[in-house]
């Protein structure tokens, strides 16, 4: 037999999803991270996977692997010491970024300091002027002296960003083959070879994380790549990509910035598959993990994608799945302040040490702790028994935050899952309204470790239509990297209006496109099958400062039907806000292209068909809602298609559990998903 591996590693346990390429049946494994030591991980997940299930290193024939290496990086600022070369008079590009305060309702907030630092700006004298002529040439004296400026300032690497390089770039490249021949073997990172939009910001930004991430990363992956073999696994490794696609891990190396959202975009990837293949419209999704909480709107199957999500306190300017990642994961700290406020997150106790009731020296209470400490959980070992959870534990340490806050360990536990929810609620509202939709029309598809403990109450807060929890919630994200598709981003910047005249220029730059992506795909890739090509272009009406992704049919830019392209846009400017100026002139800013590869799916197992009614396998006592209460307790191994029960109650299961509050009513549809709905009245 062969086998197809999926893996995520999140901050407290690492998903290993197996697909059997015969049947395509599915089999899954949790296993705790170990940030001290990474690489453990795969080699415990795959020796356990041959001594459990029988699956040999051997017969792994495809292994893709979503990480969060290169957002952490980021997070923590332990990437390369970097300079920045860029056009004399432009030194301040980093400082000015778009002279916004990062929170509007605090004057006194502060942008963050650049990862590059005014003193590691370096000029260069030369120009570009916006349509691509040279107005002054490069001096190189000029990069000699900045090469030895920044040498002297002990930079690791150097970006090189030049005004108007996403025009020509020209000038860029031949900065790159002065400072190559000037300082051999210091990396240096050119803007427009590695994402070449129009706005200088924007593009020297998405240079300059992708320069402070390479070398991490690289080192990552190599050793990961050396891991695999060492294990037997003949498989290359390829990675999840921020745009919910995969790569080879040598495109991953070149082009960190296409991976920095790879672990996040695993997950959104997975729940888009259920929803598709169990017919589920309109859904949010929820990841919560150790660390975080991530929502993402996902409408027929396909999550909603754009540019400019944040990265630790950037934003990037890159296609990527848009997530609106919470600080309230399963391993949130919560602590009380000097004015005896409680808060919680966004520090993570991880999995070393975890939460407390882990048992593994953490004594912090965390968001699961105060879930252990209410009853909630730890009726049956977690993590496909990777956990005995201590509830003795927990009470300790949510009882030192009871103390300080004059209330009992019960209601203080209850308050911390409360801010949580009140956290969660506040950040996806801002996503539900960025998207425009009805909050009552759609279904929260939780999973994740800890997102079906929640899932519930947030969902009554934000008066959602329905939860769903899949079959394996807890190893959703490792599955999504098993579905992937093989995709890649291409983008060209036309600047023109749209009348008579621009259309040999679409054409041409669509076909260009389509070369580049086809190679990328048959010959790079390797793929043999059939290629997916989306079309769409950044669109904007004369005058107007932002610009919207508007799809296009490729069709319609090979034959230079304008009127189809103007009538796009207006449709999706009407869409987003409400009115479309069908008279005004448009603007197309840039083209983009996608190019995808479809991989094989897993088979979704319809359930085994109730043959009476479900009975729970015994009541437990917990704290739910602000009071003691007895509730059932139902395995979701005995649950078939068909049944249906009333809460409050409880669901365990290997890899998570899910707790359903007062006020819902639970169904298990034909593919053994917990379909859980308010009753009305």
């Amino acid at each position: 037999m062969s086998y197809r591996v999926g893996v995520d590693v999140g901050g407290s346990f690492t998903d290993f999803a197996v697909l059997n390429e015969e049947d395509f049946s599915l089999t899954t494994l949790k296993v705790f991270s170990r940030p001290d030591a990474p690489g453990a991980e795969i080699v415990m997940g795959l020796k356990l996977l041959e001594e459990r299930h029988g699956i040999k290193p051997s017969a792994i024939t495809y292994f893709t692997h979503g990480t969060t290496v290169g957002i952490n990086t980021v997070i923590q600022r332990n990437g390369l010491k970097l300079a920045l070369f860029t056009t004399r008079n432009f030194e301040d590009v980093l400082e000015l970024a778009r002279l916004k305060i990062p929170t509007y309702h605090n004057l006194f907030s502060r942008r963050p300091e650049p990862l590059v630092p005014r003193d590691r700006v370096f000029g260069i004298e030369e120009r570009i002027d916006a349509e691509g002529g040279v107005v002054m040439p490069v001096s190189e004296a000029s990069v000699a002296a900045a090469v030895a400026a920044a040498k002297a300032a002990g930079a690791e690497g150097i970006v090189v960003s030049l005004l108007h390089a996403y025009r020509n770039s020209a000038h860029e490249e031949q900065v790159v083959a002065l400072v190559e021949a000037m300082a051999p073997g210091l990396p240096v990172f050119r803007s427009s070879g590695i994402w070449p939009i129009i706005r200088e910001y924007e593009r020297t930004m998405t240079a300059s994380i992708s320069g402070y991430v390479q070398p991490r990363v690289a080192h990552y992956l190599t050793s990961f790549e050396e891991t695999l073999k060492r294990l037997g696994v003949g498989s290359d490794l390829r990675i999840t990509k921020s745009n919910g696609g995969v790569m080879g891990a040598a495109q991953a190396r070149a082009e960190c910035v296409q991976m920095i959202l790879s672990g996040t975009a695993s997950g959104v990837i997975g729940a888009g598959f259920v929803a598709k293949a169990c017919g589920l419209p309109k859904l949010l999704s929820l990841d919560i993990g150790g660390t975080s909480a991530d929502v993402a709107v996902i409408i027929d199957g396909k999550a909603e994608y754009g540019t400019g999500e944040i990265i630790g306190d950037f934003q990037i300017h890159i296609p990527s799945v848009s997530v609106t990642s919470i600080g309230q994961g399963g391993g949130s700290i919560a602590t009380v302040d000097d004015f005896g406020v409680l808060k919680v997150g966004p520090e993570s106790a991880g999995s070393t040490p975890g939460p407390a009731c882990y048992g593994k020296g953490g004594t912090r209470a965390t968001i699961t702790d105060a879930v252990a400490v209410c009853g909630l959980i730890g009726h049956s070992d977690l993590g496909y028994n990777a956990v005995t959870l201590d509830r003795a534990k927990a009470l300790a340490a949510v009882g030192a935050l009871a103390e300080k806050l004059g209330a009992s360990v019960e209601e203080t536990a209850g308050s911390i899952i409360d801010l949580a929810i009140s956290g969660m609620y506040t950040d996806t509202s801002g996503l539900i309204s960025r998207f425009g939709i009805d909050p009552r029309d759609f279904s929260l598809l939780a999973f994740g470790g800890a997102g079906p403990m929640l899932a519930c109450f947030l969902a009554r807060e934000l008066k959602l239509k329905s939860v769903v929890v899949p079959v394996a919630p807890g190893v959703l994200s490792a599955m999504g990297g098993l579905v992937a598709d093989l995709k890649n981003d291409f983008i060209r910047t036309i600047y023109a209006e749209l009348r008579t005249g621009v259309e040999q220029a679409l054409a041409s730059a669509i076909g260009a496109m389509r070369s580049e992506a086809m190679a990328w795909l048959r010959e790079v890739q390797k793929f043999e099958g059939p290629a997916v090509l989306l079309a769409s272009a950044e669109m904007r009406y004369r005058g107007q400062s932002h610009e919207i992704d508007t799809p296009l049919e490729v069709e319609w830019l090979e034959k230079g039907d304008l009127a189809a392209i103007t009538s796009a846009f207006h449709t999706q400017h009407e869409k987003l806000f409400g009115h479309a100026d069908r008279k005004g002139a448009v603007q197309l800013i840039a083209l983009r292209l996608i190019i995808a590869g479809e991989t094989p799916k897993p088979v979704m197992q319809r359930a085994a068909v109730a043959e009476g009614p479900v009975e729970p396998e015994r009541r437990v006592t917990c704290w739910l809602d602000g009071v003691h209460m007895e509730v059932p307790l139902y395995r979701r191994a005995d649950l078939r298609a068909g049944h249906a029960f009333a809460s409050p109650a409880i669901v365990a299961q290997a890899d998570t559990t899910t707790c359903i509050p007062a006020g819902f009513g639970v169904v298990v549809d034909e593919f053994g998903n917990l379909v859980i709905s308010p009753v009305e009245g």
